[in-house]
């Protein structure tokens, strides 16, 4: 996926200032899609010039540069060309799974620590992610099509947290084994 792609959903969702993009995008898509705001705004620029978005001065700018971005028909359609593709399952490329393999191979490393740290940032999130859930997604039974697919995203990343904290605490119990 690249960055655009996130970006033309986000502005498809609501047209947007560069900042105000970048501060949503980290309440959202940052999630599961990181970039900081350079990169966002570096992309706007690419996307311009490509004919996807176009940007005019902001209602509110005042004296200010600030522009506010909307999705072109030709940014429509090169979302609706991207996602009628196919997309790459997802790649487990993980440091700290080698560091595990390292340990079996030397039986002198101890992870303990790291692996307690990350059950600490895996809860931190996955509380997050349920704070979010009872506010957003509370009744379920009256939710539109659109906010029952953001919700599906939503109890993805929880799904992911979860399974990553169990791993973690059964990763440390065969640690203490020894």
């Amino acid at each position: 996926m690249s960055l655009a792609h996130a970006v033309l959903t986000s502005l498809i969702e609501k047209p947007s200032s560069g900042y105000e993009l970048a501060r949503r995008f980290d309440k959202s898509i940052g999630y599961f899609w990181h970039a900081t705001h350079q990169q966002i705004y570096r992309e706007l620029a690419r996307m311009e010039e490509k004919g996807w978005i176009v940007s005019d001065s902001a209602p509110d700018a005042g004296a200010t540069r600030k522009r506010e971005y909307k999705v072109l028909p030709d940014g429509r359609a090169e979302l609706v060309r991207w996602t009628s593709e196919p997309a790459a399952p997802m790649d487990l490329r993980d440091e700290f799974t080698v560091k595990i393999r390292a340990d079996a191979a030397l039986n002198e490393v101890d992870l303990s620590d790291e692996l307690r740290a990350r059950i600490a940032q895996h809860t931190e999130r996955l509380a997050h992610y349920r704070a979010i859930e009872a506010r957003d997604f509370a009744r379920k039974e009256a939710m539109p099509r659109a906010k029952r697919l953001q919700h599906l995203i939503l109890k993805k990343g929880i799904m992911f947290e979860e399974g990553s904290i169990a791993w973690a605490q059964e990763a440390l119990a065969v640690l203490q084994e020894d």
